[in-house]
């Protein structure tokens, strides 16, 4: 039994856009490649018809793997989260009290974290110190380097 993973509306639909992908383009794609090694005679000595035969077994594993994800996905209800706190989803302002750096981040599930555009995993160890905090608190987080103390600025959706 797979796990259950959360996602945002957008990141679900992302899997669901990745799948229907494999589904309609590269699958007949892959049947296509197949049609034509075995029009192309003995099979027992048919590299491509190999090739493209182990192409369509990792297809395949590739689709089954997202359907099931999918299959196993919940999407966040931000209307039921408490704002004035930390949680998943929350964009959060803090301030790196060691150089007064200010960062902005959100926290996203962990399948949708991209550090470029700001998004961190809930699984990371700033996102775990932030989380449950509130404007005004201060977090104490280790991470590789160190401690870091950070304070919570902002907190909003």
């Amino acid at each position: 039994m797979s796990e259950v993973k959360y996602y945002t509306r957008e990141g679900l639909q992302k899997l669901k856009d990745e799948l229907e992908q494999l589904e309609t383009v590269l699958r007949p794609d892959i049947s296509r490649q197949i049609a034509e090694a075995r029009d192309k005679g003995d099979l027992s000595e048919n590299a491509e018809y190999d090739a493209a035969k182990n192409a369509q077994g990792m297809l395949e594993l590739q689709i089954s793997k997202l359907q099931e994800e999918i299959r196993n996905a919940r999407i966040i209800d931000e209307s039921k989260m408490d704002s004035s706190k930390v949680l998943i989803l929350s964009i959060v302002k803090i301030k790196n009290l060691t150089n007064q750096a200010v960062m902005t981040y959100t926290l996203v599930p962990e399948s949708e974290a991209d550090l470029k555009s700001g998004k961190i995993s809930v699984s990371s160890p700033i996102a775990k110190g932030l989380l449950g905090k509130k404007v005004g608190d201060t977090a104490e987080i280790q991470i590789p380097a160190g401690k870091i103390t950070f304070e919570i600025i902002e907190v909003s959706r």
